[in-house]
C-alpha cells in the first residue's frame, strides 16, 4: 500500500506529532494498558489458582489412572489386602490424605499424603531428595534412607525444598499441624527436590509420610482414603475393571483419577467467567478513550491531511496511516499493561485464592505462573482494541474529499447524519441482547447478551446528550436569571456540548458505561447481601455454635465424643442439635444401585438430627409446609439446595442415586431450599444417615441456651473451659453471621478493584476529551477574552460543561444501571450459582452515582480549565 518514499514521510509525520503532542498518545497508551493489565491480572489469577490445583492432585495421584473410593470414613484398609490377595492385582496403592493447617509455614494449608513404600514406584517415582536419585523410577521411596527415616520413626515427614528454605527449614526441625482442633508434631527427615520445575511446583503443598504414621496422625486407623490404580486402556482395560469391581464392598466405587479435576473445573468456572467478563469492560471502557484521542488526532491534524490529499495522497494511505499510528501506540501500551497485569496479578491472586478456599475447596498458590499464551493473548487483544477504536476515526479521514477535511463542521455534520443509524443500532442491540438473555443457553451466550446491551447503551447516547443539551438551552431560554453574565455561560456550555457532539458523546459514553457498571454491579452486591443477610436469620436459630478448628470448606473435621456431652451438659444450656457434613458421590446418571460405574458427581451431604431452622427454612419448592417436610425427611427422604436443583435439574418428585456404606440407594427428593452454599447440598436426617453410613463421628454442636442466658457470657465461658482440651471455634448465633458477611464481603473485594479500574479509564477519557476540546477552541478562547470575559468566567464556564458532561452521563447510567443489575440478578447470578436474590432497590445508590460520575467529570476538568485561563488573547488570536 506504501512506497518506501511514502512509508518514511508518513513515519516521520507520525512520530513528529506524538512528539508534539506527548499527552494524547499517552491517554491512548494507558486506555489500552489499564485494560489488557486487568485482563492479564485476572487471567494469571485464574490460571495461577487452577494450576496450583492441577499439580498438587497430579503430585499426589502420580500415575494412577483410576482410584477406589469409600463413603466419608474412607475404605477399610481390608479392601487393599483383598485387593492384592484375592485379586492379585499388583498395580495398586494405598493412600491417606487429609488437608491441615501448618503453623510454621504462617497456616498455610498443606496436604498430609501417607504411602506404601513398597507400593509406590509404578506411582511416585519423582519424588526425589538428591540429585544422584532424581528421574530413578525406583527413587528414594524404595531407598534405606527413606525406610529408616520414615517407616522406623513415628511422626516423620518429608517435605519440599522449596518451600523449606522459603521459611527457614532443615532436616530435622519440627513441624506443627493443626487439624480438627488438635495439633501434632512432626519431624523433617528429608526434603524433596525433584529435577523438574512442575514436579517441583506440584510438590509444595505436600507433607509425604509413611501410611501408618499418616493413619495416626489423622485419626485414621485401620483406614485408607483411596487405594490407587494403574488399568492402562487396552483389551484388557475392561476385564481389569471387572476384576477389580468384584472384590469391591458396596460402600466402595471406582472411577478415573481424572474425575476430580473435571468436577472442580465445572465448580469454578462460572467463578472464572464473571471475573474475566468483568475484566473486558474495563477494555471496552479502554476504547472508547482510544476512539476519542485518534479522533482528536485526526481532528487536530485536518489542514495536514487535506494537503496530502491535494498533494495526490490516497484515501489507503490516509487510513494506513491513521491505522499504524494507533497500532504503535496500542502495541506501547499493551506491553506496558503486560507488565502492569503481572504485577496486578500478584494481588489478584491472593483473593482469588482467598475466595476459592471461601467457597469451593483448599488450594494454596505460593507463586503466579504466567504462561506464554496468557501474554500472546494479552497482547493480540490489546493491539486489536486499539485498532477497532481508531477504526471509525480513520475511516472519518479517508471519506471526505480534501476541502471536507479542511473544515471542522465536517465531522459534526456527519454526526447529526449518523444520529439516527446510531440511534436504531443501539436499539438493535439492545433487543439482541435482550434475545440472547431469554433462552437458556451457556453463560457465555448470557454474557454477550450483557455485552450488547452495554453497547447498545452506548450506541444511544449521543441521542440522549443531543436531547439533554437542548433541553437545557431551552430552560435557560425561558428561566429568569439575575445575573446575565450566569444566564450567558448557561446557554453557551450546553450549546458548546452539541457543537462537538462527535467527541463529547464519547466521553460521556465512557463515563456512562462505567457509571452504570457501578450502579449495576452495587446492586446485585447489595442485594446479594441483604438475601445472604435474611437467610441466615432464617437458618441460623441456635444460640451457640460450635466446631472444630479446621481449614475453609474442610469436611473431615469431628468431635471427639467426651468434648460433645460435656458441652451438652453445660450449664445453662436447654438443648443441642447436631451436624454431620460428609463429601458423598451421586451419581445423575449411567449407573444402577448395583453397579459400580457411572457419572459420579462429588455433594455435600449434612446430616441433622433436627431441622434448627425449623419454619424459618424456606424452600423454592416443597412437598408441604415445613413439618410435612421434615417428616418426610425423617422417613428417609432428601431436601437438596438450590444451585444443585439448578444444575442437575432435579426437583421435588425425582430421586438422586446416593452411594451409601450399604451400597447405592436411591433418595426421593421432597423439598428444594433456599441457599447460598456454591456447592451441591444435600439434608438428610441424622437416623437414616447413621443406619446406611457406617459413622458415628459429629462435625458441629449447636447450643440452645435457656431463657435468660446471657450468649455472649455464655460464648466466653465456654472458650475459657475448653482451653487447653481441644481447639474449638464458639461462637454465638450474632458472631457466626458477622463471620459470614466478612467472607461475603471478601469474596466481592476483587470485583470492587475492577469496577474502581473501570472507573479510572472513564475518568481519563473525559481528561482526554477536555484537552482536546481545550487545544481545539484557542481561537475561540483568545476571541472571548478580547471580548472581556474574565479568567473567573471561562473557569466556570469550562466546569459548567464538564459538570453537564458528568451529570449527562450520570442520568443514563441510571436506568442502564439497573438493567444491568436486573440482568446480574435475575440471569447471571442464576445461571452461574443456582442462587434466586431479591433486588433490592436502595435510592443513596443512585444518588451517589449521580455523584461520583459529576465529581470524576469535574475533578477532570480541573486542569483543562487551569490551562484555558493561561492562554493569551494575542497569541490564541495569530494562531489562525
Amino acid at each position: 500500500m506504501f512506497s518506501s518514499k511514502s512509508l518514511n514521510l508518513f513515519i516521520r509525520l507520525a512520530w513528529r506529532h506524538s512528539w508534539r503532542r506527548p499527552l494524547q498518545s499517552l491517554f491512548l497508551v494507558l486506555g489500552v494498558a489499564i485494560g489488557v493489565a486487568m485482563i492479564v491480572a485476572i487471567d494469571l489469577a485464574n490460571g495461577s489458582a487452577s494450576r496450583a490445583f492441577e499439580l498438587g492432585t497430579e503430585s499426589v495421584a502420580g500415575r494412577a489412572t483410576h482410584q477406589v473410593l469409600g463413603g466419608p470414613t474412607g475404605l477399610d484398609q481390608q479392601v487393599y489386602v483383598d485387593l492384592r490377595r484375592q485379586a492379585d492385582f499388583r498395580q495398586s496403592a494405598p493412600v491417606v490424605e487429609e488437608y491441615v493447617t501448618a503453623i510454621e509455614l504462617d497456616m498455610q494449608p498443606m496436604r498430609v499424603l501417607g504411602v506404601d513404600p513398597f507400593a509406590e514406584s509404578p506411582f511416585r517415582s519423582y519424588l526425589g531428595t538428591n540429585d544422584s536419585q532424581r528421574g530413578q523410577e525406583g527413587g528414594p521411596l524404595a531407598s534405606a534412607d527413606f525406610l529408616t527415616g520414615l517407616m522406623a520413626r513415628p511422626n516423620t515427614v518429608l517435605m519440599s525444598k522449596t518451600v523449606a528454605d522459603q521459611y527457614g527449614l532443615s532436616v530435622s526441625d519440627e513441624l506443627t499441624i493443626r487439624r480438627s482442633g488438635t495439633t501434632q508434631k512432626l519431624e523433617i527427615v528429608g526434603l524433596l527436590d525433584p529435577a523438574d520445575e512442575l514436579s517441583r511446583r506440584g510438590l509444595d503443598g505436600l507433607l509425604l509420610t509413611d501410611i501408618g504414621t499418616a493413619q495416626e496422625v489423622l485419626d485414621k486407623v485401620g483406614r485408607l482414603t483411596r487405594i490407587d490404580l494403574i488399568i492402562p486402556d487396552g483389551p484388557e482395560h475392561d476385564t481389569q475393571l471387572a476384576k477389580v469391581e468384584s472384590i469391591l464392598p458396596p460402600s466402595a466405587r471406582i472411577e478415573r483419577a481424572s474425575a476430580r479435576s473435571g468436577t472442580v473445573d465445572e465448580m469454578t468456572s462460572a467463578f472464572r467467567l464473571n471475573l474475566t467478563a468483568l475484566s473486558l469492560l474495563a477494555l471496552v471502557v479502554g476504547m472508547f478513550l482510544i476512539y476519542n484521542t485518534v479522533t482528536f488526532s485526526v481532528v487536530q491534524r485536518r489542514a495536514i491531511l487535506g494537503s496530502l490529499r491535494s498533494l495526490g495522497v490516497t484515501r489507503q494511505e490516509i487510513f494506513g496511516l491513521i491505522l499504524g499510528e494507533a497500532a504503535l501506540l496500542g502495541l506501547i501500551g499493551t506491553l506496558l499493561g503486560l507488565g502492569l497485569g503481572v504485577l496486578l496479578g500478584t494481588g489478584a491472586v491472593q483473593l482469588v485464592t482467598q475466595t476459592i478456599n471461601d467457597l469451593f475447596f483448599v488450594v494454596a498458590v505460593r507463586e503466579i505462573e504466567i504462561p506464554f499464551f496468557t501474554l500472546v493473548k494479552g497482547t493480540i487483544i490489546g493491539i486489536l482494541a486499539a485498532l477497532i477504536g481508531a477504526a471509525v476515526p480513520a475511516l472519518e479521514a479517508m471519506s471526505v474529499t480534501p476541502a471536507g477535511v479542511m473544515k471542522r463542521s465536517n465531522m459534526e455534520e456527519r454526526m447529526m447524519k449518523l444520529m439516527p443509524l446510531l440511534a436504531i443500532s443501539g436499539l438493535g442491540l439492545l433487543i439482541l441482547g435482550g434475545g440472547l438473555l431469554i433462552p437458556e443457553w451457556n453463560l457465555i451466550v448470557a454474557f454477550f447478551g450483557l455485552f450488547a446491551i452495554v453497547v447498545g447503551c452506548a450506541l444511544l447516547t449521543p441521542g440522549l446528550t443531543l436531547l439533554f443539551m437542548r433541553s437545557i438551552s431551552w430552560l435557560v431560554d425561558r428561566v429568569t436569571v439575575t445575573r446575565r453574565s450566569a444566564g450567558v455561560l448557561g446557554r453557551m456550555a450546553p450549546r458548546y456540548i452539541t457543537r462537538a457532539l462527535s467527541r463529547t458523546s464519547v466521553a460521556v459514553a465512557a463515563l456512562m458505561v462505567a457509571v452504570s457498571v457501578i450502579i449495576g454491579v452495587g446492586l446485585m452486591i447489595s442485594s446479594f447481601r441483604t438475601t445472604v443477610e435474611l437467610w441466615l436469620e432464617d437458618i441460623l436459630q441456635a444460640d451457640i455454635f460450635i466446631t472444630p478448628a479446621a481449614l475453609n470448606n474442610s469436611q473431615d473435621v469431628r468431635f471427639d465424643p467426651e468434648i460433645y456431652q460435656q458441652l451438652a451438659t453445660f450449664d445453662g444450656v436447654d438443648h443441642s442439635a447436631t451436624t454431620r457434613q460428609v463429601r458423598v458421590a451421586a451419581f445423575l446418571s449411567g449407573s444402577d444401585e448395583g453397579g459400580q460405574r457411572g457419572d459420579a458427581t462429588q455433594v455435600n451431604l449434612i446430616a441433622l438430627n433436627s431441622d434448627v431452622a425449623g419454619e424459618s427454612r424456606r424452600y423454592h419448592s416443597a412437598v408441604g409446609d415445613w413439618e410435612e417436610t421434615w417428616q418426610a425427611v425423617q422417613e428417609g427422604s432428601i431436601i437438596i439446595n438450590e444451585p444443585m436443583a439448578h444444575r442437575t435439574e432435579l426437583g421435588v418428585g425425582d430421586e438422586l442415586l446416593i452411594q451409601t456404606d450399604q451400597g447405592r440407594k436411591r433418595f426421593p427428593i421432597v423439598g428444594v431450599s433456599v441457599s447460598f452454599d456454591v456447592n451441591s447440598t444435600v439434608i438428610v436426617h441424622d437416623a437414616v444417615y447413621r443406619k446406611l453410613w457406617n459413622d458415628t463421628e459429629i462435625s458441629g454442636v449447636a447450643l440452645f441456651v435457656e431463657p435468660g442466658v446471657d450468649v455472649d457470657e455464655k460464648v466466653t465461658e465456654i472458650r475459657q473451659v475448653m482451653a487447653g482440651k481441644a481447639e474449638l471455634g464458639v461462637r454465638s448465633n450474632k458472631g457466626l453471621r458477622e463471620e459470614a458477611l466478612i467472607v461475603f464481603d471478601r469474596t466481592f473485594a476483587i470485583t470492587v478493584a475492577l469496577q474502581l479500574l473501570a472507573t479510572l479509564v472513564a475518568f481519563i477519557g473525559i481528561l482526554s476529551t477536555l484537552m482536546s476540546l481545550q487545544l481545539e477552541r484557542t481561537r475561540e478562547i483568545g476571541v472571548l477574552r478580547a471580548n472581556g470575559m474574565t479568567r473567573f468566567q471561562l473557569w466556570r464556564l469550562s466546569l459548567l460543561e464538564t459538570g453537564l458532561i458528568g451529570g449527562t452521563a450520570g442520568l443514563i447510567a441510571i436506568p442502564t444501571g439497573l438493567l444491568l443489575a436486573l440482568v446480574l440478578i435475575y440471569i447471571i447470578n442464576l445461571r452461574s450459582f443456582g442462587w434466586t436474590l431479591e433486588m433490592r432497590l436502595q435510592p443513596q445508590q443512585f444518588y451517589q452515582a449521580l455523584g461520583v460520575a459529576i465529581f470524576a467529570a469535574l475533578l477532570a476538568g480541573i486542569y483543562p480549565a487551569w490551562r484555558m485561563g493561561q492562554i493569551e488573547p494575542a497569541r490564541a488570536l495569530r494562531a489562525e
